[in-house]
């Protein structure tokens, strides 16, 4: 839910005209992302405000009817395809000359993998439902047999991906502030069990916290070397992974829109340079 923030900036960068030629999401952002290359301004605060309000989106319904306490095939299917109350405008993405990857971490071997447009078509939008799959919220999603889950276990900040793929200059927009610091996994009995089947996802839970943490001073060290502009939320947060509160939603999606406009100018710089 965090990824409201960037939902608001990539809003911006529509407005602006701002566009790349390779863009890379995680977990809710690479949806975000989708919307964004569609070219549907608004579409994804609507996900963080509006839909979240339907029983199926997270909760007890979601858990009973699926198994999954986020309800991903209603958010991605149901509300996401042609005929759903959303629907993403899937030709105007595919045909967006912008590369598109999205971070899922495979469940057997328990690293990560990116997988492009050709992963998804027409109102089969699993490629984000797998990068989304927070491991024990939610089952892993299968994509031509493997299980996938969160690419964020993984890969949260995928800088070094960006830059394997010839991009010499990255704009990256973080989930949390800049002095965020990430704690071992909680609640270490509960993943144990739940994901008993994938030893692999237990061991990456384990490491999660070092392996973001130096994730994140990758994107510093980029940024102090010239080669990315960061954008992160500039005010404590208050929302959480879980948090459904469309208030709180809605206010960290305008403390986007006032960050992107603090540092509009210093971002059309490093872009023109």
């Amino acid at each position: 839910m965090k990824c409201a923030y960037n939902a608001a900036i990539l809003d911006l960068f529509l407005d602006e005209g701002i566009a790349f030629d390779y863009c890379i999401g995680v977990s809710a952002g690479s949806g975000n992302l989708v919307s964004y290359l569609a070219g549907q301004r608004g579409r994804n605060l609507r996900f963080f405000t509006e839909h979240i309000h339907d029983p199926e989106y997270f909760g007890l319904r979601s858990l009973l009817k699926t198994g999954d306490l986020f309800g991903i095939q209603h958010i991605y299917g149901d509300l996401t395809r042609a005929d759903g109350k959303d629907p993403l405008d899937f030709p105007a993405f595919w045909n967006n000359p912008t590369e598109y990857e999205a971070v899922v971490t495979n469940a057997l071997t328990g690293k990560p993998e990116y997988l492009g447009k050709d992963a998804m078509k027409q109102d089969d939008y699993r490629l984000i439902m797998a990068s989304s799959a927070i491991p024990v919220a939610c089952h892993p999603v299968e994509l031509n047999g493997v299980p996938y889950f969160d690419g964020g276990l993984t890969d949260a900040i995928p800088v070094r991906r960006a830059l394997e793929r010839g991009c010499d200059k990255l704009v990256v927009i973080l989930s949390k502030n800049r002095d965020y610091v990430k704690k071992p996994q909680g609640m270490r009995a509960l993943y144990r069990r739940a994901c008993r089947e994938y030893p692999n996802i237990v061991a990456a839970l384990d490491r999660r916290h070092t392996v973001y943490n130096a994730n994140f001073q990758d994107v510093f060290a980029l940024e102090r070397a010239g080669k990315a502009f960061v954008l992160a939320p500039s005010e404590p947060l208050h929302v959480g992974t879980y948090s459904m509160k469309e208030k709180a939603d809605q206010e960290l999606y305008d403390l986007g829109l006032r960050d992107f406009a603090a540092q509009k100018e210093k971002l059309q710089g490093f872009l023109s340079t």
